[in-house]
């Protein structure tokens, strides 16, 4: 299964509908967005046809957020689990570094996917793979912004930059 993993798109309406492209020729089944959307019309470029899963991002100021992404996905509000294609993942937005390095480390889960610090990135504990998708360009995290796609029948995970 191809899974789009994507944070801290900051109502950057053009990134997102570069992500939303990206994700589609990808062949993407389902899109986990690790939050920072910000308003709710940033949202709703991700009703596409995959399955799409959010968390809450500490600027997502909008309380209407949960009920659009609703709409045409899953809202999973502060921390979600989730199990595709039998890999088990957590969902988190990042902003406690303490919160997401005891997910990793836990053991309990295949993926750890979060943002908040809009540096793209992945390392391996053990079992567990820490993903950051990466978000817009803002300093002190100057690279452009990027998403992941992850396979994951063989594990294979691809930075897409965008920008």
């Amino acid at each position: 299964m191809q899974v789009g993993i994507v944070s801290d798109t900051h109502d950057n309406t053009g990134l997102v509908e570069a992500a939303v492209e990206t994700f589609t020729e990808a062949g993407v089944e389902t899109v986990i967005h690790c939050g920072d959307f910000v308003a709710p019309f940033s949202a709703t470029p991700f009703d596409g046809d995959w399955t799409f899963y959010a968390v809450r991002g500490n600027n997502d100021g909008e309380w209407a957020l949960e009920s659009t992404v609703d709409g045409f996905g899953t809202y999973l509000g502060e921390m979600g689990e989730l199990t595709l294609d039998g890999a088990e993942f957590a969902v988190y937005h990042g902003t406690s570094g303490a919160i997401v390095d005891a997910l990793v480390e836990c053991g309990t889960y295949d993926y750890v996917c979060h943002g908040h610090t809009h540096e793209a990135g992945s390392e391996e504990y053990e079992e567990t793979v820490r993903i950051n998708p990466g978000g817009i360009a803002i300093p002190p995290a100057p690279d452009p912004f990027s998403v992941a796609t992850l396979d994951t029948a063989s594990g294979d995970l691809t930075f897409h930059e965008i920008g």
